[in-house]
């Protein structure tokens, strides 16, 4: 895997970008600090194969972006740790433990759970520094991907825009690409309001059945530990082909640049909830507002795992960050649309705009 930083991270120009190795335990990771004008900065590990630089600057950046929309007195940060998440428990241990005592120093920085990583990685991390999110309830901590804090905040920014592109969520088909812990709690929280669940997708394909899936029977077909497009309620679905599933809404929310140039013609839904960080090129979401489909935007959509984050670091309860969650999404979205709505703007350009004057503001208070 190649460090080399290239023109993404010059051009955003985040504060810290730190290399860590240890070659003892085959340890090759890297920490992004983007800002921290409104606080330490807060944001997942991930640990991918093919991880590098320019995407853990480009998912710092965001959580910057989501933390100031979201009115969390957090900046952005991101960290990558360039491994198979699938190792075995013994190894992806002593890899977790080495990266954290590599940060033990970065105190501006607090690491959280992120894909490939889990609250038994940040009870590692915390054992090592005393410095982690997502942690284990018995260790004090509000774990937010067994409450599903970020398939919540989806719920919410769907009900949120309902007024504003005409899918009532009544009966409204979601297709979800990536069903782990945000896309399946997405789906929980949706079907609560009266969505049905058509598609689903994971790494090696998905199934869809236009008259909706049981999402009982396929949390317990994947919880056995079989690939989604082998579920027997649907036909299979190739990932190439899963953009373009008949739908209202459709969540993407697995890795970055799944909506592109080259496939976002193929997109039927009227709403897309992104679920993952940077899950769309820049040229896909013109076209999506060029045609009348609004996408909301990553920082403002996937803002409940951190939400769930920062009332867990203040020592807040579970209910409270549920509550919080709540609040915060159903605000930040109704503020990014209707400023979309008045000005003409995408919604990303919108949301920018307000996370982009918080953070100038709270530039303003620190020491030159």
């Amino acid at each position: 895997m190649q460090w080399q930083s290239g023109a993404v991270v010059e051009a955003l120009a985040p504060q810290k970008v730190i290399v860590l190795r240890d070659r003892r335990v085959g340890l090759e990771a890297v920490v992004v600090v983007d800002n921290t004008a409104c606080g330490p900065a807060i944001g997942g590990v991930r640990m991918a194969p093919d991880v590098g630089i320019d995407e853990v600057a480009r998912l710092a950046r965001a959580m910057t972006l989501k933390n100031a929309a979201a009115g969390l007195p957090h900046g952005g940060g991101k960290a990558g740790i360039a491994a198979d998440p699938g190792l075995n428990p013994g190894e992806k241990e002593a890899l977790i433990r080495a990266f954290a005592r590599s940060i033990r120093d970065l105190l501006e920085y607090i690491p959280g759970p992120d894909m490939g990583t889990d609250e038994t990685c940040m009870a590692w991390v915390h054992d090592e520094i005393n410095r982690a999110v997502g942690i284990p309830r018995v260790l004090g901590g509000i774990p937010l991907d067994v409450i599903g804090a970020t398939g919540l905040g989806l719920a919410v920014c769907a009900e949120v825009a309902q007024a504003y592109t005409g899918v009532d969520l009544k009966g409204a088909r979601v297709a979800i690409q990536g069903f782990g812990a945000v896309g399946r709690h997405a789906a929980r929280f949706l079907e609560a309001r009266g969505t049905v669940t058509v598609a689903v997708a994971d790494s090696q394909g998905g199934v869809f059945n236009t008259g909706g899936l049981c999402l009982a029977d396929l949390l317990e077909f994947k919880a056995g530990g079989h690939p989604v497009h082998r579920f027997p309620q649907g036909q299979p679905v190739t990932a190439e082909d899963f953009v373009g599933v008949d739908c209202d809404i459709w969540i993407p929310a697995a890795r970055p640049d799944a909506l592109t140039a080259g496939n976002v013609a193929s997109l039927k839904a009227r709403l897309v909830l992104q679920g993952a960080n940077i899950p769309a090129t820049a040229e896909a979401e013109e076209f999506l507002h060029r045609n009348g489909v609004i996408s909301i935007p990553d920082f403002i959509a996937n803002a409940g795992g951190v939400i769930c984050a920062s009332v867990e670091h203040q020592g807040g309860t579970e209910q409270q960050a549920l509550d919080t969650i709540e609040e915060k999404v159903r605000q930040s979205t109704r503020a990014v649309l209707e400023r979309s709505r008045q000005s003409g703007q995408s919604p990303r350009a919108a949301a920018e705009e307000i996370a982009w004057a918080r953070v100038t503001e709270a530039e303003g208070y620190r020491r030159r």
